[in-house]
């Protein structure tokens, strides 16, 4: 059975949401973060040589890194689910959120993170560059908010499921106020209210408060 192994607070929630969403069958293994240092336990550490959130085992496969696992996951149990064919006129979009989820996005929010705290001066340059570049990718995401109910357009795909994490878990480790962004948060209310989601937030982090506004 496709095991996976999630760190709570972490990218794996992606993989959870994802199985839900799909409704396929997978062992949940969860994993609680150091008290002290915030960071993965010693076990999860030793599932990979990365060290790092998410991972997956499948038979003798074992992978690591989100956007490799949500491909791997669709295209052995996905059935067509959750993307869309090269023929869709919505394909490139798709393409492009889906990768610009870690690709733009979470790298610029955890830039900003480091950053931060560093404890630099107000007007760092690199600071400012670097929250500079963060605002200009929230408000890509608003202004795609504003033109269509979903990443990829009308339906909803992993896209969506790659920039929910950096939207709402990630700011418990990089604040950002999003009421500059009401199309986000009717976004966010979209995804907020998907079953398949709060199966996997429940599941994953039980009682941990979801970042959706």
């Amino acid at each position: 059975m496709l095991t996976v192994h999630h760190l709570g607070k972490s990218q794996s929630e992606r993989i959870v949401w994802l199985c839900e969403e799909l409704e396929i069958p997978y062992a949940l293994k969860r994993y609680a973060r150091d008290p002290v240092t915030i960071l993965a336990p010693a076990d999860y550490k030793a599932l990979h040589p990365i060290g790092a959130a998410p991972v997956i085992a499948d038979g003798e496969t074992v992978l690591a890194e989100s956007g490799a696992i949500v491909e791997y996951i669709v295209a052995k149990y996905g059935q067509g689910r959750l993307t869309l064919r090269p023929d869709d006129p919505d394909f490139a979009q798709f393409l492009y959120w889906f990768h610009f989820a870690n690709g733009t996005f979470q790298a610029a929010m955890g830039r900003v993170m480091i950053l931060n705290r560093l404890k630099l001066a107000e007007d760092n340059p690199m600071l400012l560059a670097m929250r500079a570049r963060l605002d200009r990718a929230f408000d890509l995401v608003e202004a795609r908010t504003r033109a269509a109910d979903y990443l990829a357009g009308k339906a909803f795909t992993t896209a969506d499921i790659m920039m929910g994490f950096s939207l709402t878990t990630m700011r418990y480790f990089q604040p950002y106020d999003l009421s500059r962004c009401p199309n986000i948060l009717k976004y966010l209310a979209r995804i907020g209210a998907r079953p398949a989601y709060r199966r996997a937030m429940e599941k994953g982090d039980p009682g941990m408060g979801l970042l959706l506004r």
